[in-house]
């Protein structure tokens, strides 16, 4: 039986989820080690990378084929406003300013490369360059979470992105990918450069100076 698109992109990609796994910054989110200024440059960044991922949602929205797929899309858009909101806890609890971040290089790239799909391509390459993030953050969570939700301070973050509610979220992204979009060289190239994207994203917090 034929693959479906999203199952092809993402086979076809499984060798930068596993670079996302072993990364030194998902290691320490699993084991709690992560330095907390690492977490917290992180969680600034992100928050910044999700307004872009935000109005990315809005643009793909208003060009949606039909009412089905706008209606998918707006729960989508819901579901990122929810991550902002943990964000805006993490904020509060870590003493972050999330009015005054500063994009990293690899934030800005991530956040250009998707406002530029968004605004001149059509539903299908936006949802293309959306999904990885996505689904790389389920497959994260569900592997840090593989044995149990660990006690320490990350534990929240596994909790989110491992939760059913989020597998939904990532199931409805998907379905609605292979609604939309053909298994084109764009599709596959936006795909792609979305995954070598968050392998930079998850690097930035350890090397950057703050």
């Amino acid at each position: 039986m034929e693959k479906l698109l999203h199952e092809r992109l993402w086979q076809n990609n499984l060798d930068l989820a596993q670079r996302c796994l072993e990364h030194p910054f998902i290691r320490g989110l699993g084991d709690g080690t992560l330095p907390v200024d690492a977490f917290r440059r992180y969680v600034a960044q992100d928050a910044y990378f999700l307004r872009a991922f935000l109005s990315a949602y809005a643009l793909c929205t208003a060009r949606s084929p039909d009412i089905e797929a706008a209606a998918v899309l707006v729960e989508m858009q819901q579901s990122t406003l929810d991550e902002l909101k943990l964000h805006s806890a993490y904020s509060r609890e870590l003493g972050i300013d999330l009015s005054r971040v500063i994009p990293y290089r690899a934030t800005a790239s991530y956040s250009d490369f998707l406002q530029r799909t968004a605004w001149a391509e059509g539903a299908d390459q936006t949802l293309a360059a959306m999904t990885p993030c996505v689904r790389l953050y389920g497959f994260l969570g569900s592997e840090l979470a593989r044995e149990e939700i660990p006690s320490h301070r990350y534990g929240d973050w596994i909790r989110t992105y491992s939760s059913d509610d989020y597998w939904k979220h990532v199931q409805r992204m998907e379905v609605l990918l292979d609604r939309l979009a053909r298994a084109t060289p764009a599709v596959e190239e936006r795909y792609r450069t979305a995954m070598q994207c968050e392998v930079d994203f998850f690097s930035a917090p350890l090397e950057e100076a703050g």
